[in-house]
């Protein structure tokens, strides 16, 4: 028996075939490792153009989901309210058919149109600081406003989905109370739910309509329940910020509120200074505005 010393020529060979046998199966370990990576990055990448093709083809089938139709005096996609708000009477619009724009008014009394969101929170900023300048001028008649309700912030309450709840509770006034539209509409910017929070339930909507004054209130509460307009309401969501918007060259609505007057897009400042609007209105309207912002009454037939 020996003990130290070199190894025997056969034991060298037989370290190194080992050797290389290892090395051979490490390879191989390495390979299958390489292919498993690249077979799940490639999954990985189809697995989310996947995902991305649904969620957009989802997008595109609501888009252009014609829905049902839409609410009566809205033909336009919006309600317009003139003198003493009264709202004017249209009929509704059919499914999948373009909005019709609103007669223009006589030379001296303005146009406003306003987009909202009853979740945004700038919406109800700029009701608080210019809602009595509206009234007043739809009091005497100086102006009209057409609102047209949207919902751009429908999955910003917690999975409620207040933004479209209401906008369609809105819609079922203009339906079935239209004159008591406007006060609806500033009950509903007044002490307003935050985004991100649950908005207002249904039977909250209904307590806020009967605060407003609406009329056919048992009527107004059942299409507030169904939901009844929630299908136009997407479709006229899709319709604004897809644009152009009706009777104007305002290409489309890319925040809320947009505001109009007389076709020209207000950029308002932060904090809706009252003033700055006003001034606003005042240089769109024009010289016969500024002198007549408190129409004379039409004279009385004399006998």
């Amino acid at each position: 028996m020996t003990y130290g010393g070199e190894p025997s020529a056969s034991a060298r060979t037989s370290v190194r075939d080992e050797a290389r046998e290892r090395a051979k199966e490490l390879r191989e370990l390495h390979r299958k490792k390489d292919r498993r990576r690249k077979l799940i990055v490639r999954g990985s990448v189809v697995g989310g153009i996947l995902a991305i093709l649904i969620v957009i083809s989802f997008v595109l089938l609501a888009l252009n989901s014609p829905g049902g139709r839409g609410p009566l005096n809205m033909q336009s996609d919006g309600i317009k309210i003139g003198e003493e708000y009264i709202a004017e009477r249209t009929g509704a619009l059919a499914a999948g058919a373009d909005p019709t724009p609103s007669a223009e008014n006589p030379a001296d009394v303005i146009d406003i149109q306003l987009y909202v969101d009853y979740l945004c929170a700038k919406c109800g900023q700029f009701e608080e600081n210019n809602g009595d300048s509206i009234r007043a001028w739809l009091e005497s008649g100086a102006a009209t406003i057409e609102i047209h309700p949207i919902a751009v912030l429908t999955t910003k309450s917690a999975g409620t989905q207040y933004s479209l709840r209401a906008a369609n509770a809105a819609a079922c006034v203009a339906e079935l109370s239209p004159d008591s539209f406007f006060d609806f509409h500033d009950a509903l910017l007044t002490d307003q739910p935050e985004e991100g929070s649950v908005g207002l339930s249904d039977d909250e909507l209904v307590a806020r309509a009967t605060a407003a004054g609406v009329s056919n209130l048992t009527a107004v509460e059942q299409c507030i329940d169904d939901g009844r307009f929630r299908s136009w309401v997407r479709a006229a969501t899709a319709r604004a910020i897809s644009g152009p918007l009706p009777g104007t060259e305002v290409e489309a609505v890319v925040s809320t509120p947009t505001i109009l007057v007389n076709g020209e897009q207000f950029n308002y400042t932060a904090g809706f200074d009252a003033n700055e609007f006003r001034q606003f209105v005042l240089r769109a309207a024009g010289e016969e505005f500024t002198q007549n912002a408190t129409p004379t009454p039409t004279p009385t037939p004399t006998e």
